[in-house]
C-alpha cells in the first residue's frame, strides 16, 4: 500500500493541506479565484478558459507561486502548426524553477516533455503521462517545492501562438515535506551520432537523486535493425564500465525480438507499437504528414519510445550519467553486428537534493525540428 500512495492504495487516508488549481480562469491559484471572467453567456460563464496569444519570443508565466507545496497534475493542449511552420510543439520550450534557482530544472520542447516526439500529437498511455485525443497532454509525476514554484513556456515559433490551455493541480502545506528531491528533466539531441562513440542521454549530475524515467527518439539513418545498443547507468564513480546495463534497447523498453508484431501481405515482419504502465512504444512513421501535395512524403523512419523508472528507480548518492550504444544488425560487420550512426533525442527525467548542475545549452529551434 505504501510504494503508491497516491494510487489506489492511499485514497482513504485523510490528509492536510489545501488544494489548488492554476488555469485561464484562475491565473494565481488563490482561493475563490475561478470563474471571474464574463463571456458572451454572462458572468462567470467561461470567460477565459485559455491564454490568448504569446507573440513570437516570448515567454509566458504559468505559475508563480510562493509557500511550500506538490505539484499533482499538469495539463496541456495547444495548437501543433501554423502559416509559419509546422514543428510547433518543438518550438514551445516548458521550463520549471523550484524554490528561487535562477537555471531551470526542466528545460524541454513542449510535446517532447509530454512523451510527444518529433513535434507530432499522437496518444500516450503510461501511468505517469497521457496524451489522450486530441493533443491532450497529461502528466502526474510529482513536483515538490519548498519555498516557490514557476513554471514558463517561452514561443521560439515564427508566429505568435493563439489559445494555449492549460492546469496544473498542486497541494499547499503548512511546512515542506521532509526528504523530498526537487524533479528535472532535459532533453538533448545529437542529430549524427559518432561512430563506436555512445550517445550521452545525461550527465554532469551531482548530488544525491534517483533516476526515473526515459524518452526515447530515433531517426534511423541507416538500413536494417538498429535496436542493439544497450542502455549504460554510471553511479557513483564509474568512469570505465557502468554498474547497469540493458541486453538491447527494445529489452530496455520492455519489448523483444524486435517488436515483431506482425506481418503485411508482403510477408514482411512489422514492428508493433505498445503502450503500458511503465514502457512503451508509442509511436512509428516514416511518412511526413506536414508537407506540400508537390513533394513525396518518405522520411528517415521516427520511432519515440518510453520507459519509467518508477518501481525500480535508479539510485545515485555522488552522480550519474546516462548512455546508449548505437549498434545494429543485419548481413554486415562480425557476427550481423555493426556500429551506427542515427539522430537521437531524448528527454531524461530525474529527483535530486538542490542544487543541480546548469544545463547544456538547449539548441535554437531548427537544430530541434526533426528531419
Amino acid at each position: 500500500m505504501q510504494q503508491f500512495p497516491f494510487l489506489l492504495g492511499g485514497l482513504p487516508l485523510l490528509r492536510q493541506g489545501r488544494s489548488c488549481s492554476i488555469n485561464g480562469e484562475n491565473r494565481t491559484g488563490e482561493k475563490g479565484g475561478a470563474c471571474h471572467a464574463d463571456s458572451a453567456l454572462g458572468h462567470s460563464r467561461k470567460g477565459s478558459p485559455c491564454i490568448d496569444c504569446i507573440p513570437s519570443g516570448g515567454t509566458e508565466a504559468l505559475m508563480d507561486v510562493a509557500g511550500c507545496g506538490v505539484i499533482q497534475h499538469i495539463w496541456f493542449t495547444v495548437t501543433d502548426e501554423t502559416d509559419k511552420g509546422h514543428f510547433v510543439l518543438r518550438d514551445l520550450v516548458l521550463r520549471m524553477y523550484w524554490d528561487g534557482e535562477e537555471t531551470p530544472s526542466v528545460e524541454v520542447p513542449l510535446g517532447d516533455f509530454f512523451l510527444n516526439g518529433f513535434a507530432r500529437g499522437y496518444e500516450v498511455c503510461s501511468l505517469p503521462m497521457t496524451v489522450n485525443p486530441r493533443r491532450g497532454m497529461n502528466c502526474y509525476l510529482p513536483m515538490p517545492f519548498s519555498s516557490r514554484a514557476r513554471i514558463t513556456v517561452e514561443n521560439q515559433h515564427a508566429r505568435e501562438i493563439r489559445g494555449l490551455f492549460f492546469q496544473i493541480d498542486y497541494t499547499l502545506y503548512d511546512e515542506p515535506i521532509p526528504g523530498m528531491g526537487s524533479f528535472h528533466a532535459q532533453w538533448r539531441r545529437q542529430k549524427l551520432t559518432a561512430l563506436q562513440e555512445d550517445y550521452v542521454l545525461l550527465d554532469g549530475v551531482k548530488g544525491r537523486g534517483h533516476y526515473i524515467g526515459t524518452h526515447l527518439m530515433i531517426q534511423a539513418l541507416e538500413r536494417y535493425w538498429w535496436g542493439e545498443g544497450e542502455m549504460k547507468f554510471y553511479i557513483d564513480g564509474d568512469r570505465e564500465y557502468p554498474s547497469q546495463c540493458s541486453t538491447g534497447l527494445e529489452d530496455y523498453f520492455g519489448g523483444a525480438w524486435s517488436f515483431g508484431g506482425y506481418y503485411n501481405e508482403k510477408g514482411h515482419m512489422q514492428e508493433k507499437t505498445y503502450c503500458t504502465p511503465f514502457q512503451g512504444y508509442p509511436f512509428y512513421s516514416c511518412e511526413d504528414t506536414f508537407h506540400a501535395e508537390y513533394f513525396n512524403r518518405d522520411v528517415p523512419p521516427m520511432r519515440s519510445f518510453y520507459r519509467w523508472h518508477i518501481p525500480d528507480p535508479i539510485l545515485f548518492q555522488h552522480d550519474l550519467k546516462v548512455t546508449v550504444q548505437q549498434i545494429g544488425s543485419g548481413p554486415r560487420g562480425p557476427h550481423g553486428l555493426f556500429e551506427r550512426q542515427d539522430d537521437y533525442a531524448s528527454v531524461s527525467y530525474w529527483y535530486q537534493a538542490e542544487p543541480h548542475a546548469p544545463f547544456p545549452a538547449l539548441p535554437c529551434p531548427e537544430d530541434r525540428w526533426p528531419r
